[in-house]
């Protein structure tokens, strides 16, 4: 059976909805699961590291893998290594020494973490192949490229959101142990849909070499480092500090915990997937630019510090977070779409794979400084309060980085030109 590319894309995006439930729900599970256990806030970090490191190889390596060889195979590698990751987890135990555990949980993160980029890199890379080459109306194949990018950024996080909410829930359900494995069973189901994919979906024509791995374009290589900084700053104080704050400091449970950060993500998520309605809704008919990732990235550079205040001043500390962090995830979603727009729009689909594994090896590289960053300032703040001001301020600083690169971005080519 001859699949369109509509139906291609159907199918990868389905596959990355399912691995997305069990991204989101696995990182709550170990979050609450390991600080249940005693663990510091920087040895949860710690436990996180591989995950974003070797998603920093992989996106640098999985877009040429893709571009020789099809995103197909890196899809089924992605699914595959997941699955093994959370069998890998099923025999984990309190009983384990803390060492055995950490190294034994940090191997089965890098794998994980091998994993998620994979699946991202070839579901945002498919995007490309649906979006037609030479359209009639320019204008108009750039709306259709923004829209499908936003919908596909948005209904992730959306149910990354929902992952985050099902981890705390199976957490006080099942369990740690039987959680991994309901996960594993579910994704396994979801490696079936993915058989019937032709094999040169997203290959190149000619076999790229290795000197390709380095983006030449300066549009990618000035967006990859403002994302760097952007996702630097979220993950700085959502990963590790966020969740501990709101157990150590506001007493709330792992599920609540886990509901309350799964709907900020699911809320996230729709604000991307509306970015390009809000825009015409604000008077802007256009496809967003250097611009606006200019505006959005200057806005996004005050709220942490507008948090990191409101504590400091001793006001109520549950407002501030909530408040916060809803006006954070607003700004941030818009940034984050226009990002994940852009990256396709300065980039062809002949080379796309490897375009965008090497923009999403320096969001993958900003997470990894984030994480490690989250878990040692929280715990150089002494008290909980005092960890999470300064994970704010810090992350005030990296969005205003984010802003200063973005300064250099060169106008998006036509769509005629970028391919």
């Amino acid at each position: 059976m001859k699949l369109s590319p509509l139906q291609q894309y159907g199918i990868v995006t389905a596959n990355y909805w399912a691995f997305t439930l069990t991204d989101g729900a696995l990182r709550m599970l170990v979050v609450f699961h390991f600080h249940q256990l005693g663990y510091s806030t920087l040895e949860i970090a710690f436990l996180f590291l591989f995950y974003e490191f070797f998603g920093v190889l992989t996106n640098l390596y999985g877009g040429w893998i893709g571009a020789r060889y099809g995103l197909r195979l890196t899809l089924w590698a992605g699914t595959l290594l997941q699955i093994l990751a959370l069998v890998m987890l099923i025999p984990v135990a309190a009983s384990w020494p803390k060492l055995l555990s950490v190294i034994y949980v940090m191997a089965a993160q890098a794998i994980s973490g091998i994993a998620k980029d994979l699946n991202k890199m070839s579901a945002k890379s498919a995007i490309k192949t649906v979006v037609p080459e030479t359209p009639d109306d320019e204008q108009q194949g750039q709306k259709q490229l923004f829209k499908w990018v936003a919908i596909l950024t948005g209904s992730k996080n959306a149910l990354k959101g929902v992952g985050f909410f099902l981890g705390g829930v199976l957490l006080t359900a099942v369990g740690f142990n039987s959680a991994v494995g309901l996960m594993a069973a579910g994704l396994a189901l979801a490696f079936a849909l993915t058989l019937v994919l032709p094999g040169e979906i997203g290959r190149m024509k000619q076999k790229p070499g290795f000197s390709a791995l380095f983006s030449k374009s300066k549009g990618i290589n000035v967006l990859s480092l403002a994302r760097f900084f952007l996702f630097g700053a979220r993950d700085v104080w959502f990963v590790v500090a966020l969740p501990v704050f709101l157990e150590a400091s506001l007493g709330w449970s792992f599920w609540e915990i886990g509901g309350f950060l799964g709907l900020w993500v699911i809320g996230y998520g729709f604000v991307q997937g509306g970015a390009p309605s809000l825009r015409r809704l604000w008077g802007q008919s256009t496809t967003p630019g250097a611009s606006a990732v200019q505006f959005w990235s200057a806005a996004l550079s005050a709220i942490p510090a507008l948090i990191a205040i409101a504590l400091w001043r001793n006001s109520d500390p549950g407002l501030a977070i909530t408040a916060g962090l809803a006006a954070f995830g607003v700004v941030f979603a818009m940034n984050s779409s226009i990002h994940s727009y852009m990256v396709l729009a300065y980039t062809d689909a002949e080379s796309v794979s490897l375009n965008v594994g090497f923009y999403y090896m320096a969001n993958a590289a900003g997470r990894l400084v984030g994480t490690l960053l989250s878990g040692a300032v929280f715990m150089l703040g002494r008290t909980a309060s005092g960890g999470m001001q300064a994970c704010l301020w810090v992350s005030s600083l990296l969005v205003l980085l984010s802003w200063l690169s973005s300064l250099r971005l060169p106008p998006v080519p036509r769509l005629s030109q970028a391919n």
